[in-house]
């Protein structure tokens, strides 16, 4: 993810707060990768296949690693993606990754940690909303 553009990064971190416009800019002009990512994050299980069938396996790696899916952090680290690692502890408020981070000047993947925190810390589970 360190790759992408600063301002992407930043639509990015949007569409994790639910900015539905931003997500279909990021899906039509040639970011569907991060959109997708946007909706594993946000739970959705067809997103995650998508990142794995159309290449992107580090990314549903990622989704799973917030999750605190050992095997996925460890794969990230396996495979070289020690950025992503370090995000995914952000995401799960360890502040040595935080620190990390600082450290480097990445204040972007703070900035989404932060906002990938929020909304976890907001969700709501309803009973009255499950599929049978």
């Amino acid at each position: 993810m360190h790759d992408y553009p600063p301002k992407i990064l930043v639509a990015f971190g949007e569409t994790i707060s639910g900015n539905d416009k931003i997500f279909d800019w990021l899906l039509n002009n040639g970011y569907p990768e991060l959109a997708a990512l946007s909706k594993a994050i946000r739970g959705s299980e067809d997103a995650s296949k998508w990142l794995l069938t159309n290449g992107y396996p580090h990314l549903a790696a990622l989704d799973n690693a917030i999750d605190n899916n050992v095997k996925a952090q460890t794969w990230l680290v396996k495979h070289g993606y020690k950025l992503l690692a370090i995000f995914a502890d952000a995401c799960n408020e360890k502040k040595e990754a935080f620190a990390w981070l600082h450290e480097r000047n990445l204040t972007i993947f703070i900035v989404i940690a932060r906002k990938i925190i929020s909304f976890r810390n907001n969700q709501t589970f309803d009973y009255h909303k499950l599929h049978f």
